[in-house]
Parts: structure tokens; sequence; C-alpha cells
């Protein structure tokens, strides 16, 4: 299920874009950089002294969507001649550029993160620095802090450190292309590596209770003059590469909690009860859960494309506790580390050019391996950092794009009865007369309710009669009932 794309009409395409505008004018986007801002993006481009160590010598490359300009990460991965690996991964250096108070500073903690629509990208950073000057572009020395992780013949760590590199990718790579080399056989020995330590990573996920779900996620886009709504699943290259990133951010979280002061990205488990519930509905869905096979097990083996496996895994998700920052020093260490679906103490420290709270992440660590203090700088923005991350709109935005973009694909249409599968109920809050479903054609998740008494059944195959499909709806924008 890779990229089905919906192309829509012309009128959907005159509706969605206008849409799309008002909806960043209801969120208080920032439509541009002011001026004083792009000044000083400038000025710290033109006057920063870098005095980082050499490892241009390290022939890095960089994944990802071939479009992408604000490369965050590059790798470089090697066997140990003792056995086991060796991954070099370099993180933009964004701190080098972006100094405490100025300009940029301020603007980044009003932003936040970087925003994706389907027609603009709003960045965290000016162009010259998250483009350019800081960008992990291909052959061009760029400053950044560099990981070294030592593994074993299993792919567990068995050491991890950071420090400021200057580094210098060799090539810019997508995934499709990637994925392509790996499939047929011509790719070269640092992309089978890749392969050889992602899955070796999945397997230590799996061993320390780590949670993947293979859902599809919606995607609008726009290409070729023309809005696209699709279902996208991730590519194999897609999960190795994530692990190179979780196996980072582990380590990272583990750096500050041995330091003593840190930023850590937290979730609590599933409750019994939540758990409970969930061997419920996968008896109803005819999914043999045997009582001593983990959760995280069971969703690994489930596959999204059967209606059944995608309406128990939408519940699981939907029901997972909320992910949280856990900010601390002086070796006060919250009582709770972990992050549940992860299976271990994790934080953001790989993505500083699109996330806010990477940058101070990544300083603390830099600062722990060199047994310094933290920097000032950072410890004074710690207790007042929770409130700019809450600030944040980059979920919000994504799902309100979908839910208008599900609306103009089925503008016009009301009436018409569309082949669904019912993958969330509300039975358990005590109304089993709505829920939501799932149309594989168009690529659209929404809200149905039940008009005769009839109960919605989780994972029934269903014939949905659209009602509304309404980009002004303060409510649900796309409603479906059950005739």
């Amino acid at each position: 299920m890779r990229r089905r794309p919906m192309h829509m009409s012309d009128e959907a395409l005159d509706a969605l874009g206008p849409a799309l505008v008002e909806l960043r004018a209801e969120l208080k986007i920032p439509p541009a950089f002011p001026k004083r801002v792009l000044k000083a993006a400038d000025k710290a481009v033109a006057e920063t002294q870098l005095h980082h160590k050499d490892a241009t010598h390290l022939p890095f490359f960089t994944i990802d969507p071939p479009t992408s300009k604000d490369l965050d990460q590059a790798m470089h991965l090697e066997r140990r001649p003792g056995g086991g690996f060796r991954v070099y991964y370099a993180i933009a250096d964004v701190a080098t550029y972006v100094r405490s108070g100025s300009p940029l500073d301020v603007e980044a903690r009003d932003r936040v993160e970087t925003l994706y629509f389907p027609d603009l990208k709003v960045p965290l950073h000016p162009p010259v620095l998250s483009e350019d000057a800081v960008s992990l572009l291909p052959d061009k020395p760029r400053p950044a802090l560099l990981w070294q992780h030592d593994l074993d013949a299993d792919g567990n760590v068995t050491a991890s450190t950071v420090s400021r590199a200057m580094v210098c990718s060799r090539a810019k790579l997508s995934y499709e292309a990637v994925q392509q080399a790996i499939d047929d056989g011509t790719a070269e020995e640092c992309l089978t590596l890749l392969r050889e330590i992602g899955t070796l990573r999945e397997t230590v996920e799996i061993k320390r209770g780590g949670i993947s779900v293979n859902l599809p996620d919606q995607e609008v886009t726009f290409q070729d003059g023309s809005f696209r709504l699709n279902y996208v699943a991730m590519l194999p290259v897609e999960g190795w590469n994530e692990q190179i990133s979780l196996m980072t951010g582990m380590a990272a979280a583990q750096i500050m909690i041995d330091s003593g002061t840190g930023i850590l990205r937290t979730q609590k488990k599933h409750t019994d009860q939540v758990v409970g519930r969930l061997h419920e509905i996968a008896k109803c869905l005819g999914i043999d859960w045997d009582p001593g096979v983990p959760y995280a097990t069971l969703v690994r083996e489930l596959d999204p494309t059967k209606r059944e496996h995608m309406a128990f895994l939408t519940e699981a998700t939907t029901n997972m506790p909320r992910a949280e920052y856990a900010i601390f020093r002086d070796h006060q260490t919250p009582e709770h580390t972990k992050h549940a679906t992860i299976g271990a103490p994790y934080t953001h420290c790989t993505a500083p050019l699109r996330r806010l709270v990477d940058r101070y992440t990544g300083e603390l660590c830099v600062a722990a391996c060199a047994d310094k203090p933290p920097p000032k700088w950072v410890l004074d923005a710690l207790h007042c950092l929770p409130c700019d991350l809450a600030r944040g709109k980059g979920g919000l935005a994504d799902r309100q794009t979908v839910d208008l973009a599900e609306a103009v694909v089925l503008m016009n249409r009301e009436g018409e009865v569309f082949d669904a599968a019912v993958i969330d109920t509300d039975a358990e809050r005590n109304d089993p007369l709505t829920g939501r479903v799932y149309l594989a054609d168009p690529a659209v998740l929404a809200k149905i309710t039940s008009t005769d008494g009839q109960k919605l059944r989780l994972g029934a195959s269903v014939r949905a009669r659209l009602e509304r499909a309404d980009l002004s709806s303060d409510d649900d924008k796309v409603l479906f009932t059950l005739p």
C-alpha cells in the first residue's frame, strides 16, 4: 500500500489552497521571517568561527526525501576489526550559529518546530541556515555533532560518545533509490551495512519490548500543480534508518541521566485495564492473542492491509498514553524515565533543524562527554523550555490539513455510498453507534454514525453513505452514516 495517489479535480484544487491559507491564519503560523532575523542569520554565517576537529575524511551519506534541503543527519557505517560495527552519526550543529538570546534563538523558541504543509514549508530557522550553512548537503564541509556508537556482533551498543567535528557528506540519497539498490543487489557496502545493522537493531528492539506499529500514514502532497491524498507505508530502509536515530536518542538519554541534567521524552505503559480491553478487542476481531504473548510481539505480527488487523492497531495506538518531556537537573532524575513505545529511556536529539528541543539535548550530551558542566545558556532555559515546547503546532497542523484534504476530495459527493471498514468504535465510551471508518479509495479515515440503531462492529466491512464533506464545518468535516 505504497503511495496511492488521489488526484483532485480543478474545483478541489481551487478549494484546498485557500483553505490551507485560512488554516495557517487560524493557527497563527508566521508567514515569513522578520527582517531582523534574516539579517541575524546572514551575520551568523559570515562571522561564526568554526573550531571543530576534522572528520571530513569519513565518507558520510544522507537518506531523505528527494526534495529535502534541510538535512539533519548523515551517517557512515563500518565493521570493527575485532568484530561488530561502528556507526558514525553526524547531526547538524545548529547551536554553533544560533546563540542564546539572539534574534535567531528568540524566533526559534517562538516557532518550536518546522511545519510541513502540502503547498509550503514553514521552517524553524531561516533557509540560509537550515538549507545551506547548517544543512549536511553533499560535498560541502559542515559543522556537526558527531556521534560514535560501537556495537557488538548482535547489534548491542557497547559505547557511545559525541563531540563537535567538521564532516562532509559524499552523497544525498533517497529512500526509494536506496531500497531499490538493496532489493536488486546493486547497493554499495555502506547501504548493505545499514540493512544489516538496522535488522539487528530491530531484533534488539524486540528483546527490550519496544513497539513498532507499521500503520500507513495519510499524506497530503502538492505535485505538478495538483494536491494528492495518499496512504503511505514505510519502506524497510526507512525502518533501518529510524533504528540509527532511535539508537542515538537512547544513548543521549542515558548520557544525560548519568550526568544529572537532561531532557527526556517519556511515555508510560498501557494500564492493565487498557491491556485487558485490547485483549477483548482482539478476541472480537478474531485475532489470536495468547495471554503469554507480549503486546509488542503481537503488533509486529499484524498486517495493516487486513481490515481486522488495521482496526486493532488503530484502537491500540489511539489508546497509547501521551508522550511528554521530562526535564531535570542536579541529579534530580524523574521517577519515570522510560518511553514505553521505545522500551528504554529516550530523547529527541537528531533533528535540530526541525525541532527546538534537539539543540538543547545535543549540547548537554556534548558537555557530558567532554566531562564539562552543562552550558549556562542551556541551564538558564530549562525552567521555561516546557512552555516553549508546548506551543508546538506540528501535530495539530498535520491533523487539520488531512481533515481539509478529506473534505475536499469528497466534495460534492454527498449521498454516495462507499466500501469501508470500521476501525474504531465508541462502544467503550457507551456510544456503540459512532466510530471511524477506513476507505481504501479515496484515502480517507472519517467519523461514521449509525442512524437506525444498528451497533457498529469493530473490523466489520460496511457500506458507508457520505452525509457531509464540508470545509467550513466546525465539527467533523467529513461524516458518514450507516444506512
